[in-house]
């Protein structure tokens, strides 16, 4: 297969953490409609979060991906990946890294042989200690509130000193800064400030404030 891009040649994952980790806050996206992805990446981008998961919801993912990816100010990846062709269609698409509900042998095998990051959902020790074993230290905490919130994170996170965690999943603009305190968190990823419904409406702007509120309480919780 070959990529556009070159997804294999793009950064390390080591290097894209580093730049998710640098934001704090990853937006999850499900977009009906491709063609609200360009507003879309304009307004993230105006309030200082120039990132985003477009997740493998809807029909429009793909070219949702391409167009978002197509932005230099944006690092854009995949979420919601669940099979090797999705890891493809994204890639091709442009995709930077790739973000999955749980842990798939076949897709985390999948993606580093194309040399792309990726984020496995984990919610149990066991589940760490296959990504581990997988040679991944960056893993997706998902789904966060629902498996036990922060208490959980904490506990799973204690003998794993050499992991990370993108803790996801019912995390809202009041608890992200508790989950960024803990030094095993690299970010968090939430959908507050890009609500499906405030898509659709074409309410850009505020968009654009609620990213660049999540933005400061990132900064403010490190």
């Amino acid at each position: 297969m070959t990529t556009s891009s070159s997804a294999a040649s793009r950064d390390g994952g080591g290097d894209i953490e580093s730049e998710i980790r640098a934001v704090g806050i990853v937006p999850v996206v499900v977009l009906d409609d491709a063609a609200d992805a360009q507003p879309l990446a304009a307004a993230l981008a105006a309030g200082g979060l120039p990132i985003a998961e477009v997740t493998f919801r809807t029909d429009a993912a793909r070219d949702a991906i391409a167009t978002m990816a197509a932005d230099p100010r944006m690092l854009v990846g995949a979420g919601t990946v669940l099979t090797i062709e999705q890891v493809d269609q994204a890639a091709e698409a442009g995709a930077r890294f790739v973000v999955s509900p749980g842990f798939s042998d076949a897709v985390v095998r999948h993606c580093r042989d194309l040399g792309i990051p990726v984020f496995p959902g984990v919610a149990t020790a066991g589940e760490v200690q296959r990504a581990f074993e997988a040679g991944l230290r960056t893993v997706k905490f998902f789904p966060a509130e629902a498996s036990g919130g922060l208490p959980a994170l904490k506990a799973i996170a204690g003998p794993f000193a050499m992991m990370r965690f993108i803790p996801t999943g019912g995390i809202g603009a009041d608890s992200a800064g508790n989950y960024l305190r803990h030094p095993a968190v690299v970010a968090v990823g939430g959908s507050w400030m890009v609500a499906r419904t405030l898509v659709t409406e074409g309410r850009f702007d505020e968009i654009t404030r609620l990213a660049a509120e999540a933005v400061s309480a990132a900064a403010a919780a490190r």
